[in-house]
């Protein structure tokens, strides 16, 4: 694991606030951005529900985002995300060529937080093995213990 650096823990703070927006716009807290090699940044929230669509994850949205990037600005590009990317996410960050990912909650704690029985459930498949089935390395870091990363899932799901 590479160490987390100062910047690495402002951008997941970034991410956990675009959480924090996420939820105030009636979607589930989630939050991701992507950071270039030159610093430039780009952002998403979850939509699922604003937008009625499964597939508005933040990161899927960060990823659709980001796709008119060259290759190898994506490859030494990171993605910070406020929970760890789910298996659907995961796919699209390894199509994107995405080189790193750094989150703060893991899928397990958010699981759980999840009541049983309620709502759909979780598919319980961590990022760092759907990434290891592919053919390219993508460095992940996390999780990265930030209290707002679960403070932002208080009282959401129950």
């Amino acid at each position: 694991m590479t160490t987390i650096t100062t910047a690495d823990a402002a951008y997941l703070e970034r991410a956990i606030g675009l959480a924090r927006s996420a939820r105030e716009h009636g979607n589930h807290p989630f939050g991701s951005l992507l950071v270039t090699p030159d610093g430039s940044v780009l952002e998403a929230e979850n939509t699922v529900v604003t937008e009625a669509d499964p597939t508005g994850h933040a990161e899927t949205n960060v990823v659709r985002l980001a796709g008119r990037l060259d290759p190898a600005t994506l490859a030494a590009s990171i993605l910070y995300t406020s929970t760890e990317p789910c298996a659907m996410c995961a796919g699209a960050i390894y199509w994107s060529g995405i080189g790193r990912v750094v989150f703060a909650l893991s899928s397990a704690d958010l699981t759980a937080m999840l009541p049983d029985g309620t709502g759909q459930p979780p598919l319980r498949l961590s990022s760092r093995e759907v990434f290891a089935r592919g053919g390219r390395p993508i460095t992940v870091d996390g999780p990265v213990a930030l209290a707002a990363a679960t403070e932002v899932h208080a009282g959401f799901w129950d």
